[in-house]
């Protein structure tokens, strides 16, 4: 299939999740080497967009960059997932973290600053050395021996203040550095405290930088324990308003309600739906190491259709630039008619407006370019390119997906994750169709007594009800024909097409559990199945 497959992946027998990474990552690299690095070179792609990746972006385990404005609880959010301390960690009402700081892996604690770190090959941050000393001072790796930290590395950000001050005296460019972040890492979560819902300017240019990232993108209301029900729906909708500003989508992003610390909740009311939501968050962060191939591979797709319009749009440039005399004025015109050679390469070549850069950003840059130093249209360049999308990433795909079927999944351990697994306090333990699991009794003979009463109305012949009675009483229930004809298979349990009364307990019981809001499941767990039932169910099972 590939040369690198017979390096990488031939003749090795499986060992797990880990010969996926090296196999598919080998293959990203050869492929970003000897296809696509050329045409970046060649039309000067690392200085108008993204350096160019070297092993370290390729190897390096999935990130998460936490961004949000000062106290939203960034900081005490990665505390809540280690469930320890990190070195460089400050918590406080007050802006505490300014600096960018990594928190990664190592077997001894400790930190490493950021002039050390951009030197380091085993680490995928020396290309922010571009940002000089002013972001270097600012930025450091924490390292320690933590189970989470095994599968994920956490990037934590500066707090954003509102108003102009901060933004001139950084030093550095942050949305930029932010932007450098955001095209590595597997997931941005963006923290929003349920009292501080303003998003101020430098907050809404942090957003805007992630343009074209929009799918790592997560939105977290923290301290949402703080407000009551009524209160966190006003909140939550002036949220989803503000949002609305700065994330020029139509899609709406997919928002956490909780409070992500391990503090008693100050109202209990919503408790079920935080941990609802702290659980859904969990699944989305925990699945980032089986899904880290399949990002990688969708980062360079991304890279590559970008590559190749910065091709056709520095060749374009190149083109209409006249041999001898008034390059100057040329070269203004050009840039002031960017948008009209937007529009007129996407028709020649069939290009998506989306896959442009953003022209105001690409007049800047254009400004202080020579465009008689750029090279003309090189077709071999774009073919190989297009060929690397149609056919290779196509079997690199494939790879994987056959691959993933025979592995292990691969999940994030340790921390606060282990605490929502196994155990009573594990989501949903007890509650819905769980409820009872662990008792010998049967968990619907409390309730039994008054849905006998129900049973006896319903005339039973030798003491079983037939299916159109039994229908009877359970459309009043006001539950769709497709829920209740699941119910009555599962209450059903002889098969005989007749529910006697432990049966229709069952059924009654069955549409509480979907009433309650629970999901029923999808084949009778044993301690539901009526006594009398047991010894013949079991055995035909």
């Amino acid at each position: 299939m590939f040369s690198w497959l017979g390096k990488q992946g031939g003749g090795r027998e499986r060992t797990g999740g880990t010969d996926l990474v090296h196999t598919v990552t080998g293959g990203l690299r050869d492929l970003y080497l000897r296809k696509l690095l050329p045409l970046e070179e060649h039309y000067r792609f690392h200085e108008f967009h993204s350096p160019a990746l070297e092993e370290a972006d390729f190897e390096n385990k999935p990130m998460v960059l936490l961004v949000g404005q000062y106290s939203t609880g960034k900081t005490t959010f990665i505390r809540y997932l280690l469930e320890q301390d990190f070195p460089g960690m400050r918590i406080g009402p007050e802006p505490t973290t300014d600096s960018f700081i990594a928190v990664m892996y190592g077997e001894t604690e400790g930190n490493v600053p950021g002039n050390a770190l951009v030197v380091d090959p085993k680490k995928p941050f020396r290309k922010l050395s571009r940002f000089g000393n002013a972001f270097l001072n600012r930025f450091m790796c924490s390292q320690l021996p933590n189970e989470v930290l095994k599968s994920i590395s956490i990037i934590d950000s500066p707090g954003i203040l509102s108003g102009e001050k901060q933004r001139i005296s950084r030093g550095y460019d942050f949305c930029q550095v932010l932007q450098w972040f955001a095209e590595r890492v597997d997931r941005i979560i963006l923290l929003f405290d349920a009292h501080k819902l303003d998003i101020s300017d430098e907050f809404s240019e942090a957003i805007k930088s992630f343009r074209g990232q929009d799918d790592k993108i997560r939105v977290v209301l923290n301290k949402a324990d703080q407000v009551d029900t009524q209160q966190l729906m006003r909140v939550y909708g002036a949220l989803m308003w503000s949002l609305g500003k700065v994330i020029d989508t139509p899609e709406v992003l997919r928002v956490y309600i909780g409070s992500f610390w391990a503090h008693p909740l100050r109202n209990t009311e919503n408790r079920r739906l935080f941990e609802a939501e702290a659980q859904d968050l969990f699944k989305d962060i925990q699945s980032l190491p089986q899904k880290a191939a399949v990002r990688k591979l969708n980062d360079l797709i991304k890279r590559a259709r970008l590559a190749k319009v910065h091709a056709y749009i520095i060749s374009y440039l190149k083109k209409e630039m006249p041999s001898v005399f008034g390059k100057e004025n040329k070269k203004k015109e050009l840039i002031n008619r960017l948008p009209e050679i937007y529009i007129q390469l996407q028709r020649e070549y069939h290009i998506s407006a989306g896959d442009f850069p953003e022209v105001k950003k690409m007049q800047e840059l254009l400004e202080n370019c020579d465009f008689t130093k750029f090279h003309s249209l090189k077709p071999k360049l774009i073919e190989t390119v297009d060929n690397m999308l149609a056919n290779k990433i196509a079997s690199l795909m494939n790879l994987i997906r056959q691959e993933e079927s025979n592995m292990p999944t691969e999940m994030v351990q340790g921390g606060a994750f282990d605490g929502t697994m196994a155990g009573p306090f594990g989501h949903g333990y007890g509650e819905g169709a769980k409820e009872g699991a662990d008792e010998d009794e049967w968990v619907v003979a409390k309730d039994k007594p008054a849905y006998d009463e129900i049973f006896y109305t319903l005339s039973p012949i030798n003491g079983k009800i037939s299916g159109i009675s039994a229908k009877k009483e359970m459309v009043t229930s006001k539950l769709p024909n497709s829920v209740l004809g699941k119910i009555w298979k599962l209450a059903d349990c002889d098969g005989d097409g007749m529910l006697d009364d432990e049966e229709f307990a069952l059924a009654k019981h069955l549409i509480k559990i979907k009433l309650d809001g629970y999901e029923l499941p999808g084949t009778l767990p044993s301690h539901l199945v009526p006594p009398s039932h047991r010894k013949p169910f079991q055995t035909a099972e």
